[in-house]
């Protein structure tokens, strides 16, 4: 099947004027937690968006005009409209949503093999569904976080090999997703601009044009693939390094027994000093990864790169070694105690567990010998499934009569609680996230309520 529309290489009066009346077909390959509120943001603007996933059942909510993604203001309802509308419809068939298409937009997840190297399993298996139903003018604009060079030296040959096209007849840029879970209608629609990058000036300028049509953001066109691909990257490195050095202070402040979070927010009113939060560790699917990317791309040391993220994966052990010690301040045994880990999630609001410094903090402080319970209000019992705490509803803490209580992650819920029923409890707010009560300790204050060190 040939698609009505050629996009590469088109006039930028043509591709408004097409987009306009629907003239443009888009494949959207991924539904996730990025890739559904993308694909209904792009129906809205195109009126003709094939999305695909390979979970069956995702594909079937969508169709049925519903949103696997929660908490994510808006989505719902525009899923809602743009299927009823019939703009977005979902398919697991991916080869033949890319014979339909004219424009596909690929936003998959990268992973990490053993030995932390990038996995782009899933990213070559997509280009081989996109290349079955290539045609010549088709544009392929890459959302997914990749190591700089992929789609130079993966995505376009790949095409190229699988399509039987010439790579100059068919378009391929990096045009990053720069979004956040919670906000990502808002982000997608014009919150931040957008990169694009391709691998010919052609291509940069097609994603250019493309991206300009369908969103507000100003977009911002770089040299090319893989300059765009390591402004994502560098965006992620930049925010690992800059927690590492929070959290080295605030490490350094327990021993100068000073309030490191007070010395931080007050260093931060200079102008060129942006120093982030101390906090028990960095999770999520962005963060933990991206230095591998680049570390992965060059044979070039990286010390200050490897150290930034030894560091961070250190902090859940550093925190359990601090609960001990609080404890013990307490005139309490950390192999004698039982220890209420609140939240689970890497962030407050959001339903995702991946890299959660929650687990190894709850499996470190198991080595120590607490007992360990977790409280979450967004995530499933089977989340702790092979950690070896026990889920608790939150309507149920208050009566744990806990040693310790430690705040990983700050959801708002657990601002109701009777912060009183835990009693003479040690409180470790390891985010600085709730009004907890007085006397609470927090990562980077070396400070006790009565004045002595910890």
């Amino acid at each position: 099947m040939t698609n009505a529309h050629s996009l590469y290489g088109g006039t930028d009066g043509q591709l408004t004027d097409d987009i306009a009346n629907g003239r443009v077909q888009v494949a959207v390959y991924g539904l996730g937690k990025m890739g559904l509120p993308l694909a209904a943001a792009l129906a809205e603007r195109t009126g003709d968006v094939v999305g695909v996933d390979v979970d069956e059942s995702v594909v079937e909510a969508v169709n049925a005009g519903e949103s696997h993604v929660a908490n994510e203001p808006g989505l719902a309802d525009l899923v809602h409209e743009t299927v009823d509308d019939g703009s977005l419809r979902a398919t697991t068939d991916g080869e033949r949503a890319a014979a339909h298409a004219s424009v596909h937009v690929v936003v998959v997840p990268t992973k990490l093999h053993e030995g932390a190297r990038p996995d782009l399993d899933i990213v070559r298996a997509v280009t081989r569904q996109v290349a079955a139903g290539l045609d010549a003018g088709d544009a392929v604009f890459l959302e997914s976080t990749v190591p700089p060079g992929t789609c130079r030296d993966v995505v376009e040959p790949l095409l190229a090999t699988e399509s039987g096209l010439a790579p100059e007849a068919f378009g391929v840029a990096f045009c990053p997703e720069r979004t956040s879970s919670g906000r990502a209608l808002r982000d997608i629609r014009g919150a931040y601009p957008k990169v694009v990058g391709g691998t010919d000036p052609r291509a940069t300028r097609t994603a250019q044009r493309f991206y300009e049509a369908v969103t507000d953001n100003e977009v911002i066109p770089v040299s090319d693939a893989a300059t765009a691909e390591a402004v994502k990257v560098f965006e992620g490195v930049y925010r690992d390094v800059n927690i590492a050095l929070a959290n080295e202070l605030g490490r350094v402040s327990e021993r100068l027994e000073i309030d490191g979070r007070e010395a931080i927010d007050v260093a931060n009113t200079q102008p060129y000093c942006e120093i982030h939060d101390p906090g028990p560790g960095v999770g999520g699917h962005c963060i933990p990864f991206y230095p591998h990317f680049l570390m992965s791309a060059v044979d070039t040391d990286t010390p200050l790169i490897r150290t930034a993220r030894s560091v961070n994966e250190s902090m859940p052990g550093y925190t359990a070694g601090l609960v001990s010690d609080l404890l013990e301040a307490a005139g309490r045994r950390v192999d004698d105690a039982t220890v209420l880990l609140l939240g689970v999630t890497y962030r407050p609001g959001v339903a995702e567990t991946t890299h959660t410094p929650a687990l190894p903090l709850a499996r470190r402080l198991d080595q120590l010998g607490a007992a360990v319970a977790i409280a979450d209000p967004l995530v499933e019992p089977a989340v702790l499934d092979e950690s070896p705490a026990t889920h608790l509803p939150l309507e149920t803490v208050e009566s744990l009569a806990p040693d310790a209580v430690v705040v990983v992650t700050p959801h708002e819920e657990f601002e109701s609680l009777d912060w009183s029923a835990f009693g003479d409890a040690v409180v470790l707010d390891a985010r600085d996230g709730l009004d907890s009560p007085q006397g609470t300790h927090t990562l980077g204050n070396g400070r006790r309520s009565d004045g002595g060190r910890d």
